[in-house]
């Protein structure tokens, strides 16, 4: 959406907490933390004002247009971010990471998934997309 790998997932989940929806273990990182802080950070755009905006927009493509025209954020910093968010948890160079992952997997009762590599797999695997 606009460039952005996690975006989808960020209105998402700002829909959702709207509704009253969103799932509690979501909560903890809700827009402050993990990889929707990342986005705020990355984007240089503030999460009340963003969760306002969607608050008021009847579509994606109203928030896709939003960003397209507010988002200041460079190519590469949108690259970079959309590479760190895709493959976090993946390099096997970070022992600290990987096992962060494989305990978020055993404690998921995933832990025999080998097709999970990195925390993007983990979530979709969460949530029944992989």
């Amino acid at each position: 959406m606009a460039g952005w790998i996690y975006l989808p997932r960020l209105v998402d989940k700002i829909r959702l907490n709207l509704a009253g929806k969103l799932h509690e273990d979501y909560l903890p990182n809700y827009l402050h933390r993990g990889f929707d802080a990342k986005w705020f950070e990355t984007a240089g755009v503030d999460p009340d004002e963003f969760t306002a905006l969607v608050a008021t927009s009847d579509t994606d493509g109203q928030v896709a247009d939003w960003v397209c025209h507010n988002v200041l954020a460079s190519d590469e910093a949108r690259t970079a971010f959309n590479t760190g968010v895709g493959n976090y948890g993946s390099d096997e160079a970070d022992a600290e990471l990987r096992a962060r992952l494989a305990q978020r997997k055993e404690d998921a009762g995933m832990g025999d998934r080998n097709d999970i590599q990195c925390f993007v797999d983990f979530i979709d695997a969460d949530e029944g997309r992989l």
